[in-house]
């Protein structure tokens, strides 16, 4: 009898998609290459074109989530042992305006902070947080700090389906 794949339509998380045994076209030479060969990428691709999984993939290698990546290319290609806290922001509500769009940013932040420690003296200026996040996150860990933003196309004035 033939086994049904387990395609993983509208699933955006790396970790999902590796745990529940969906399909997964390895991909990780190329994240291994364009790692070793680039700092920093701006991808705009069209929506649905694997944005937000690559950033999920991105963010469970940093973290060092090692079993995810159990038969995949990069898994013997990898330090393991060096992990690198990551700051994610991911813009994916709809903001109708300016006060909206900050109060998002400042969720964000605090999301940020809870999940890595540390808290910014400051929130309401949201330019200070963040770069008191980074600097902050930094010295907690001894790591330099992966930053990694998705759906930065869903900064909206209040039109849906507009960018």
């Amino acid at each position: 009898m033939t086994q049904l794949l387990k395609l993983p339509i509208g699933i955006q998380t790396f970790e999902k998609i590796r745990s529940d045994d969906y399909v997964y076209i390895d991909k990780t030479a190329q994240i291994k290459h364009m790692i070793d060969t680039g700092e920093y990428y701006f991808l705009s691709r069209p929506r649905r074109f694997g944005k937000s999984m690559l950033i999920s993939t991105l963010q469970s290698l940093f973290e060092g989530r090692k079993e995810l990546f159990e038969g995949l290319h990069i898994y013997d290609k990898w330090d393991w042992d060096t992990t690198h806290p990551v700051i994610r922001l991911s813009f994916d509500g709809v903001a109708r305006d300016l006060a909206d769009m900050k109060q998002d940013v400042k969720n964000i932040l605090r999301e940020n902070q809870d999940c890595l420690g540390v808290s910014c003296p400051d929130s309401d200026d949201i330019g200070g947080c963040f770069k008191y996040l980074i600097r902050a996150t930094y010295e907690k860990y001894g790591q330099k700090v992966v930053i990694l933003v998705d759906e930065y196309d869903k900064l909206h004035s209040g039109q849906p389906g507009s960018a």
